[in-house]
C-alpha cells in the first residue's frame, strides 16, 4: 500500500489559499481555487488525478507563463438565459465558477442559464461546478473538454479528451445526487496508481501506441484511452466537444493543451431552476422516493447494498472530514516543499499516518 498521511481539512484549506495567493492570484480566486482542490481532495480517490497534488503543475503553468492569474473574464455576448465568455487564458476553474454562478442568476430568472466559456484552462473537477448550482436549489451540469487522450472508436490514436460530466441534484438524503464521470474508462492518473501498486489494470482502460488492448498500465501510457462503452463513450465524447469547444468558438479536438502557452479548453456550465417547476422540497421528496426505489432492488451475488450516484463520494467526504484527509506521503513532501521555497505561513496539520483501507 502506497504510504499515507492524514491531515486536518480546514489546515489544508488555508495552507492551498495561501499558497494560490503566493501564486498571484486574489484573494477570492485563491479561496475559489483552493476549495475547489480540497473538494475534489475530499471525494476522490488519490488515483483519479484530482486534489491538492495538482499545486505544482499549476505553479509550472503560472510560472511558464502558460496560465495568466491575473487574467480577466469578460462576457462576449449575452442574453438573459445565455452567455458567451472568454477567460483569456486564466485560471480555468476559477473562471468555470464564476460562469457556473452566472448561469445560476440566469437560471434564477429565466428557469435556465447557460454559460459557454472559451480560451480557458484545466477546470478540476466537474462535480465541483455542479455542486455550486445544486447548493443553489438548481440542478447543475458542467461539461469540459480536454486534450486528445481517448482514440476515436476504431483507432488507435486520440482525437478528443476524457471530456468529463459533472450532473447535481439536490436530495432529502443529506447529500445531492452527483455524477461526476470521465468519459475514459480510466485516467492515466488511475493508471499510474495501479502500476505503483504493482497491479494490472482492467483491458478495457487504454491501449498501448501500437493500438493493441493491454492489462499493463506501464505499457498503456504513451497510449490512448478507451472511451466507456466502448464506441458509445467516443459518441459522448465527440458530442462534448460539440457542446463546449465547437459553439463557443474555442478549442476542440486535438487543439486543447496542442499550444502549451494557449491551452484552448472550453466549458459549458447549466444551471436549471428547480423551483420554475415545482417547490424545492417537493422536488427532494420526489428524488427520496426515486432513491428509495432505486436501492430497494433485490442485489446481485457478491454486492451488500445499492448506491446512488455521489453516495460513495458522501460517505468520503463525512469520514475524511471527521478523521482526516490522506495524502500521499510524497505528496505532503512536496507540498511542504513549497510551502519553504514561497514564505507560505500556512502549516499542514498532521494527524498520523493513514490506516483505513477504503480510500
Amino acid at each position: 500500500m502506497i504510504p499515507m498521511t492524514s491531515v486536518t481539512k480546514d489546515s489544508l484549506l488555508a495552507f492551498m489559499a495561501e499558497s494560490f495567493r503566493a501564486l498571484g492570484l486574489t484573494a477570492d480566486d485563491a479561496g475559489i481555487f483552493a476549495g475547489a482542490l480540497v473538494f475534489s481532495e475530499l471525494r476522490f480517490h488519490p488515483g483519479h488525478g484530482q486534489g491538492v497534488k495538482r499545486l505544482r503543475r499549476y505553479e509550472e503553468r503560472i510560472r511558464k507563463g502558460q496560465v495568466d492569474p491575473a487574467a480577466p473574464l469578460t462576457v462576449v455576448k449575452e442574453s438573459p438565459a445565455l452567455a458567451l465568455m472568454d477567460a483569456h487564458n486564466g485560471i480555468g476553474t476559477v473562471a468555470a465558477a464564476r460562469a457556473m454562478r452566472l448561469a445560476v442568476a440566469k437560471a434564477k430568472v429565466c428557469g435556465i442559464g447557460q454559460v459557454v466559456v472559451r480560451n480557458s484552462t484545466h477546470y478540476g473537477s466537474s462535480a465541483v461546478h455542479a455542486c455550486a448550482a445544486e447548493e443553489a436549489g438548481c440542478i447543475g451540469i458542467a461539461f469540459t473538454n480536454a486534450g486528445p487522450e481517448m482514440a476515436p472508436w476504431g483507432a488507435r490514436e486520440g482525437a478528443t479528451g476524457t471530456n468529463p460530466w459533472g450532473i447535481a441534484a439536490p436530495t432529502g438524503l443529506g447529500f445531492p445526487a452527483v455524477l461526476d464521470i470521465a468519459l475514459t474508462t480510466a485516467g492515466k492518473g488511475m493508471m499510474q496508481w495501479q502500476a505503483r501498486q504493482g497491479q494490472k489494470m482492467p483491458r478495457d482502460w487504454a491501449l498501448t501506441p501500437e493500438g493493441l488492448e493491454t492489462d499493463d498500465p506501464n505499457a498503456a501510457m504513451a497510449g490512448a484511452l478507451l472511451g466507456i462503452g466502448q464506441y458509445k463513450g467516443y459518441g459522448l465524447a465527440f458530442m462534448t466537444d460539440v457542446l463546449t469547444g465547437v459553439i463557443g468558438g474555442g478549442g476542440f479536438g486535438l487543439t486543447p493543451y496542442a499550444d502549451p502557452v494557449k491551452l484552448d479548453v472550453s466549458h459549458t456550465l447549466t444551471a436549471i431552476d428547480i423551483e420554475w417547476f415545482m417547490p424545492l422540497a417537493e422536488f427532494r421528496a420526489r428524488m427520496d422516493a426515486f432513491a428509495h426505489m432505486t436501492k430497494s432492488r433485490a442485489l446481485r451475488p457478491g454486492f451488500s447494498e445499492i448506491l446512488i450516484p455521489g453516495e460513495q463520494e458522501a460517505r468520503r467526504v463525512a469520514r475524511k472530514s471527521a478523521h482526516g484527509v490522506p495524502l500521499e506521503d510524497g505528496v505532503l513532501e512536496d507540498l511542504r516543499a513549497f510551502g519553504r521555497e514561497n514564505g507560505i505561513a500556512a502549516t499542514i496539520e498532521v494527524l498520523g499516518p493513514y490506516t483505513e483501507a477504503v480510500l
